[in-house]
């Protein structure tokens, strides 16, 4: 393999290669992959006046503008930032949107003004992105999917975390998943969402097939979309045919892990994401927002009583007394989710393979688990 240029796609991903993306940052920001950085040839007003440029005067013409915005000091500047990366990262590559002259111009800067030989990403973002498109529609449709399924506070994401064959969906959408499962933090982008999911999956078929299993995967019970982040459809798909686990969680219990993740935790992650002086307000307007997205669904009587009692609770006692919204969540769960996945489970039972609580939905999954004896019985193979 050249020593300047790279195309072994799935290994750029599994060796976790530090990768210098050289697009302009509103490329960038629509889609990366993870912990990629961004050190552009041309800021967007650059790209947008050379591309400009091209549409009417040509291909040349826009070269030597491009060569002119970014001369100068701005060059110095911008090949200090390769050259320190490349330095920090020497096992790294550098890559444009389709490997073609953006990243030639870097590697050909880099080498001239700073003795640094750097390989670039034959194909670029474009090919790589495609790559793990097919990825993911591959495992999608070659992948034992077992899907974990449960009430709303039943525990669910707590078992993935356990297992070491699961594929945390809601992780990589930043979302609990819940109308009220918005994380101060935000979500990524769509695409950085599909890209994250796609090598995760990767890395989870080549740990798999590295021991001569076959790829099983555990992936959470979820809807079209984890807040704007919407599942690709082969994944989708997949998971409409594998069968259910079923986990089952006592109401009490429910309502402290709801009270736990949605206010208690909640509440602080505004805070540290936002400051004490706004992080308190932006949670109840959080809160009271996502009960308010509802309100059709719930029926006007039942809205007008859950609000006042999640009112009431968040103008009670200050953060760490959040005993008070013990009495919305309660009824939210019992009068609007429960008979709404009841619904669901019955409408899937003969999918569902096992119920039982936490502990015995652990040992199931466990026990087919890859490289356990039971996963052929447990796929019919």
């Amino acid at each position: 393999m050249s020593t300047n240029n790279r195309g072994d796609y799935r290994a750029i991903f599994l060796g976790r290669v530090p990768m210098m993306d050289v697009r302009a940052p509103i490329e960038f920001t629509k889609g990366a992959f993870p912990g990629a950085v961004n050190l552009p040839l041309m800021n967007d007003a650059e790209r947008h006046a050379v591309g400009t440029c091209y549409k009417v005067s040509g291909q040349q013409a826009a070269i030597a503008l491009g060569h002119a915005l970014v001369s100068g000091a701005t060059q110095d500047e911008r090949i200090a930032a390769w050259a320190a990366f490349a330095r920090a990262h020497p096992d790294g590559l550098l890559y444009c949107f389709r490997g073609g002259l953006r990243s030639q111009i870097t590697q050909q800067w880099l080498l001239t003004e700073a003795g640094i030989a750097y390989p670039r990403v034959i194909g670029g973002y474009k090919a790589m992105r495609g790559f793990l498109i097919d990825t993911l529609d591959d495992i999608a449709q070659h992948s034992h999917f077992t899907v974990l399924g449960g009430l709303t506070g039943s525990g669910k994401t707590e078992l993935l975390q356990l297992l070491g064959h699961a594929v945390d969906l809601e992780g990589h959408a930043n979302h609990r998943g819940s109308g009220f499962g918005g994380r101060p933090s935000g979500q990524p982008a769509q695409i950085d969402f599909e890209n994250a999911l796609a090598i995760d999956l990767l890395r989870q078929q080549d740990r798999q097939q590295a021991h001569g299993d076959s790829v099983h995967l555990v992936v959470e019970d979820e809807s079209e979309h984890i807040g704007r982040c919407a599942l690709p459809l082969p994944l989708r798909q997949a998971m409409a045919r594998a069968p259910l686990v079923w986990v089952d969680a006592p109401l009490h219990e429910r309502v402290a892990r709801i009270l736990r993740d949605y206010v208690c935790q909640q509440h602080a992650d505004f805070v540290t994401v936002h400051g004490p002086a706004q992080g308190p307000e932006l949670y109840r307007t959080h809160l009271l927002g996502s009960l308010d997205r509802i309100a059709k669904r719930l029926g006007g009587e039942r809205h007008t009583r859950l609000r006042q009692a999640m009112d009431a609770a968040l103008l009670g006692p200050a953060e760490g007394h959040h005993d008070l919204h013990r009495d919305w969540i309660e009824a939210l769960l019992s009068e609007y989710y429960d008979p709404m996945y009841a619904f669901q489970r019955q409408r899937h039972a003969e999918r569902i393979r096992f119920a039982g609580d936490a502990q015995a939905v652990l040992a199931y999954l466990r026990a087919r688990a890859p490289g356990s004896a039971s996963v052929a019985a447990s796929t019919g193979q």
